[in-house]
């Protein structure tokens, strides 16, 4: 019955109302769906399911009742603290378009300088449109920057920016919904309808799908990538048990 109201209101209600009312309803959540089939790896937190979530057509089974994360959320914490040491070695962070998920975590961590930014969010400290950053070359020593690209018409340009302001030897996490199963990204500024705009880029306010060529897009500006499928690196029990997405990337850059 939670997960059918739920999947209504998702439905119906416009978005940023919504991540308003899902943290009043979060308590409310996490008590119904309190079960021990599915853990949400960032709190530790167990459920017997998670909520559906998405455009359109939903997925089941993937938004966490506590700490509201998707998959890649999942994804990307599991990976930063297994297989480095972003959560114990000092770091300077530069975090774009701040995840509700992964912000007051970070921001509480005494080995990180945390700054996050972004032209609209009300959680950035510096107001700054990605292709024409306010910050010095050489400066961070990680950057996470994750399904804004999607966004950016000229999505080059912003990935030069990223280039720039990353500390030589440093790393940034670009995180982007893609279809591995398409060769190349596709565009079309052509299409203004947004409902058409939805059904063939995921979102109305997504300006291109990419596709596997997205790795080398981001070589050709500089960066050293590795292409982590870190779902093969888990057991197919633990990717079940966080509910992650079988095969997801993630983009790990190196300047």
């Amino acid at each position: 019955m939670i997960k059918k109201v739920f999947k209504a209101i998702l439905n119906t209600v416009p978005r940023p109302l919504l991540i308003r009312l899902s943290y009043v309803a979060r308590p409310i959540l996490e008590f119904a769906l309190k079960g021990n089939r599915f853990t949400d790896p960032i709190d530790g937190k167990s459920f017997r399911t998670f909520l559906p979530y998405g455009y359109g057509k939903q997925r089941s089974n993937v938004l966490s009742p506590s700490t509201l994360s998707l998959e890649r959320h999942r994804l990307l914490w599991l990976y930063l603290k297994n297989e480095t040491d972003f959560f114990t070695s000092p770091k300077k962070v530069l975090h774009f378009a701040p995840e509700q998920a992964f912000y007051k975590r970070f921001r509480q961590q005494t080995n990180l300088d945390y700054t996050t930014t972004d032209l609209y969010s009300p959680l950035a400290d510096v107001k700054a449109d990605i292709c024409n950053l306010p910050f010095e070359n050489d400066s961070y020593d990680l950057i996470l920057c994750n399904h804004v690209l999607e966004h950016i018409p000229d999505d080059k340009r912003a990935m030069e920016e990223l280039y720039r302001v990353l500390k030589p030897g440093g790393m940034g996490i670009f995180q982007i919904p893609q279809d591995l199963n398409r060769e190349t990204t596709f565009e079309d500024n052509s299409i203004t309808d947004r409902k058409a705009r939805a059904e063939i880029f995921g979102q109305y306010d997504h300006v291109r799908v990419y596709g596997r060529d997205y790795f080398e897009k981001l070589r050709q500006i500089g960066f050293n990538v590795i292409e982590v499928d870190y779902t093969k690196v888990l057991s197919p029990e633990l990717v079940e048990k966080y509910c992650l997405a079988p095969g997801e990337i993630i983009p790990v850059c190196y300047k």
